[in-house]
């Protein structure tokens, strides 16, 4: 069984892409679940966070966010059981990549997949989703009635964050750095309450915000950011 790695040159500066061949998965035992691998999504390799967290090694395993199959579980898994469909995100020190044909992971990192979402679409959004839902429940504790301001609100990681925010009633202000931005997002519906373009070249986005919610009542921002994507809670005056 093959898996994708990548190997950093010693200059830090030329990743090269490998498959090696694998030894067959350990015996499933204790909380651990057996995953075929439907779909894997292939996000940036933070090269500088492993460094900082002293996790570089000669190869480095490719794909964290799979979706797949239950095969076996451990004899303490309490949540799966064999033939489910699960999406997760591997950890940063698991020996397993998820280009493979199966993968061995901790049932925490597991949930269930939704019957009406495919595959792809489950490896494809989970990290961006759980970032996003991170940063809206659980840091700012968004409420309906409230505003928040989503910047860079057309990429794909602002889109789902507009959406879990709309999905709670909060009103939503975003950015936009280009035209073809702005006309996606004034496509929304339920629609964005206002828009700030910040393709004008030389102005940041404090005062273009400031001045573009004005006629909102929401002249002052509070810059409390609170996660990826950039959210930032806005009082009324």
């Amino acid at each position: 069984m093959k898996g994708l790695y990548f190997q950093q040159s010693s200059t830090n500066e030329e990743i090269t892409f490998v498959f090696q061949e694998r030894e067959n998965l350990p015996v499933t035992e204790d909380n651990y679940v057996k995953l075929q691998v439907k779909a894997c999504a292939l996000s940036q390799i933070n090269t500088k966070l492993l460094a900082e967290m002293k996790m570089e090694k000669e190869f480095f395993p490719v794909g964290r966010e799979v979706a797949g199959i239950v095969l076996d579980v451990g004899s303490k898994v309490s949540f799966f059981q064999p033939d489910d469909e699960v999406v997760g995100i591997l950890p940063l020190d698991s020996e397993d990549p998820g280009l493979c044909e199966a993968v061995r992971v901790h049932e925490h990192y597991l949930v269930h997949k939704p019957e009406k979402v495919t595959w792809t679409e489950a490896a494809g959004t989970i990290r961006d989703g759980l970032r996003a839902y991170t940063a809206l429940h659980y840091l700012s504790h968004l409420s309906p009635g409230k505003s928040v301001l989503i910047m860079d609100g057309a990429s794909t990681l602002g889109t789902i964050a507009i959406q879990l925010a709309h999905h709670r009633g909060a009103k939503v202000i975003s950015t936009a750095c280009s035209l073809e931005d702005k006309q996606f997002l004034e496509r929304f519906r339920p629609p964005i309450v206002w828009h700030v373009d910040l393709s004008s070249p030389g102005r940041g986005p404090t005062p273009l915000c400031c001045a573009s919610t004005r006629p909102l009542g929401k002249s002052q921002l509070f810059f409390r950011v609170f996660s990826l994507p950039r959210c930032y809670q806005l009082s009324q005056v």
